[in-house]
């Protein structure tokens, strides 16, 4: 194997003298200065990703899917470049509003929201909610009733498409647990409803059709399926969701956001009248600006069979690997021109033979205990699906720019461990 493809590495990265830097910052001394495991953003990237967006979709029409990475910093990053938000909880909505996001600049997800994450948003006056079942519209209606405002809604439709990608993140096909079925006819039935009740003020209809999608043919075919469903219904506005897909191993290359939006464009020339067009990228915006840093704790050669190499991280800081199968690079930060030529398993340090970062990883003979290593593309569902498992305390969060490092995140210690406990 040859060095690590570079297209996989943040916007900003560049080597000196074998070592990485990210922002202007070697990632060795970030390793050094904040240990390991350590996210590693780059601001830059982040920055970048987000101006494409708006420059491909338009000014207040991107909605940044904060699932995919969220935490204060990263709340304000998106505002501050013009970004909506888009939170699927009402811990999300908490995060977004300590940020100092305004409520009207974020939109609540969810197929189960709460009565309390409800009324808070109706409270707060978010910009709309993506209502998802019946009994939510009933929900809306009982505290709409109690004297809260009727909030802005849009109702999720499953539109029947099918996609490519695993089916623990595919969403837009009929057997679903998200939205209202357009087939069976309980999207329409939805819609009548929605707009009959003074309860709420029904604005548009909204898809999502699955995560880290690269046939963009997909997303096509359900985005003409919905220009009819607003056409039909009149609808102010439509989201066409998310789930634009990025490469992760060397040998995949995912179409650009700009290059996703013209698939868009095409199918929302077809609208009748002057209906808002919205998307909600979250993967695209921050996958690739982010590594995660690792140090190495033993190497276990066996003969005949493989070598191990374990990590001082794992299935805690990501899971991605062990839910859906993820294939991930690895290399060494301080030697990033080498080749790869060492096969090996990269492993986690939790008690779990399915702790596997990289099933079938490449690495330098060079490497040994002690050393850092890194894997690519790890911004998105890494930290925001961290645990506790086996109480490992979760990574810090370093944002890079512009030859500094400052930290967004700092790492949980083993009082944070406890913090909640009552004997």
């Amino acid at each position: 194997m040859t060095a690590i493809p570079r297209h996989l590495l943040p916007l900003t990265a560049t080597v000196d003298n074998g070592q990485l830097l990210i922002g202007g910052c070697r990632v060795s001394d970030i390793a050094r200065e904040h240990g390991t495991p350590v996210f590693i953003y780059d601001e830059e990237h982040l920055r970048a990703r987000c101006h494409e967006a708006i420059k491909a979709f338009g000014q207040d029409r991107v909605i940044y899917a904060a699932k995919a990475f969220l935490c204060t910093a990263m709340a304000k990053l998106a505002h501050d470049e013009g970004l909506l938000l888009d939170v699927a909880t009402g811990g999300e909505l908490f995060v977004a509003l300590n940020a100092g996001v305004p409520a009207n600049r974020c939109v609540l997800h969810g197929n189960n929201k709460s009565l309390n994450e409800l009324r808070t948003a109706m409270k707060a006056g978010v910009r709309h909610i993506v209502v998802d079942s019946f009994d939510e519209l009933e929900r809306i209606e009982r505290l709409h009733a109690e004297g809260l405002p009727a909030p802005r809604v849009q109702l999720r439709i499953t539109p029947g498409v099918t996609v490519h990608t695993h089916e623990y993140i595919s969403t837009g096909q009929d057997d679903s647990k998200f939205g209202f079925n357009l087939g069976n006819g309980s999207a329409h039935k939805a819609i009548d409803r929605a707009k009959q009740s003074k309860a709420m003020q029904f604005v548009g209809v909204h898809c999502h059709i699955g995560s880290n999608v690269f046939a963009v043919e997909n997303f096509t075919h359900a985005a003409r399926i919905m220009v009819k469903l607003a056409n039909e219904v009149q609808a102010e506005e439509l989201t066409l969701g998310g789930g634009l897909g990025v490469a992760y191993v060397g040998g995949e290359h995912a179409p650009s956001i700009t290059e996703w939006s013209t698939h868009f464009k095409a199918a929302a020339a077809e609208l009748v009248g002057d209906t808002k067009v919205f998307v909600e990228p979250g993967r695209s915006i921050v996958a690739d600006a982010a590594i995660t840093v690792y140090e190495v704790g033993t190497i276990k050669h066996i003969d005949g069979v493989r070598t191990y190499i374990s990590v001082d991280g794992g299935m805690s800081d990501n899971p991605r690997p062990v839910l859906y199968g993820s294939g991930y690079e690895a290399f060494m930060p301080t030697n990033v021109e080498a080749a790869r030529t060492k096969p090996a398993r990269i492993v986690g340090k939790h008690c779990e033979s399915g702790d596997v970062l990289i099933h079938e990883a490449h690495l330098p003979e060079s490497l040994k205990v002690g050393d850092l290593i890194a894997t690519p593309v790890t911004g998105a569902y890494g930290h925001s699906m961290a645990s506790n498992y086996n109480k490992v305390p979760r990574p810090p969060v370093v944002f890079a720019r512009n030859g500094s490092a400052r930290l967004v995140v700092r790492r949980e210690t083993p009082e944070d461990l406890v913090r909640l406990d009552i004997l």
